[in-house]
């Protein structure tokens, strides 16, 4: 990650607790992040970078922002009490940890080492808003180019688009979850030090993450297929090539978060199957999977 990225995450402050974090969320990233703005597959692209877009409307029933400092963890882990290095220092411990529970070959072809900690700390918390930055991923973006087909004069979501996903839902339902959950655990001061640093002074991230998984888990599904509608994206220069994306054609679905957009964009059997992962990794971090165990 670059250096000026990294610099977006980490704000001058100091910060009270060492931490960082990884793994478990592994579950959610496989959630399959793909591009949350969608560029057509006629349009080429211009040479500079388009000027920021008017903000979508208010996405409904996100969850609610942190509690208090105050408040103690809604959500608390037993974490074991390991040495561990800083933050800024993690990332060759962090990528041989993900190297011996998922293959280094797996590790090569989803994920993101560089900066992992923060990039799942950042991209969990924008998973409830209106857009999660693409460069931030723990994941690299999945391969091939969105597409559509005609139905009856509207443009849908092609069947064939969810294929994009299959290796990566494959990979999420891979994750040896029991593994990964003790490695969060014994990662999880890193996770911790990632999410104030972010700016949630005294706050934890383990009751973000459970938060964010079930706004995900409360992503819509649909049985028919989705439309969408082309939409030009204007800059402050005229151009003969301009930008466009796809939107969702119905204004509750294109309100929605940036993390419920994608669980909507991979199709219903890959939506309902990620669901199904991400159920299995609550039950690991949230406070009434803890008393089941």
């Amino acid at each position: 990650m670059p250096q000026r990225d990294l610099d977006e995450l980490r704000p001058p402050r100091a910060t009270r607790r060492r931490g960082w974090s990884v793994l478990l969320l592994l579950a959610v990233a496989a959630a399959a992040f793909a591009w949350f703005w969608w560029r057509a597959p006629q349009a080429p692209e211009p040479a500079a970078a388009p000027a920021a877009q008017e903000p979508a409307p208010a996405p409904a029933a996100l969850p609610a922002e942190p509690p208090a400092a105050d408040a103690g963890p809604q959500n608390p882990l037993e974490v074991p009490q390991e040495p561990l290095p800083a933050l800024a220092d993690a990332d060759a411990e962090v990528g041989k940890a993900l190297n011996e529970l998922l293959g280094a070959q797996r590790v090569g072809a989803f994920l993101q080492t560089d900066g992992f900690v923060r990039r799942v700390v950042a991209t969990v918390d924008n998973l409830a808003r209106e857009q999660a930055a693409a460069r931030l991923w723990p994941v690299h973006p999945m391969a091939g180019r969105f597409t559509v087909q005609e139905a009856g004069g509207a443009q849908t979501i092609a069947p064939a688009n969810a294929a994009r996903y299959a290796a990566f839902v494959a990979f999420a339902e891979s994750v040896p979850l029991d593994g990964a959950a003790r490695l969060y655990l014994r990662l999880y001061p890193l996770f911790q030090v990632a999410y104030e640093e972010l700016g949630y002074p005294g706050k934890y991230f383990n009751d973000r993450l459970v938060a964010v998984i079930d706004h995900l888990l409360a992503a819509p599904e649909s049985a028919e297929p989705v439309a969408v509608r082309l939409v030009p994206v204007a800059g402050e220069v005229p151009s003969l090539r301009p930008w466009v994306r796809y939107e969702y054609a119905d204004p509750q679905l294109q309100a929605l978060t940036s993390g419920q957009k994608i669980m909507v964009r991979v199709g219903l059997a890959n939506e309902r199957r990620l669901k199904a992962v991400l159920g299995q990794v609550r039950t690991r971090v949230a406070r009434a999977g803890q008393a089941q165990r």
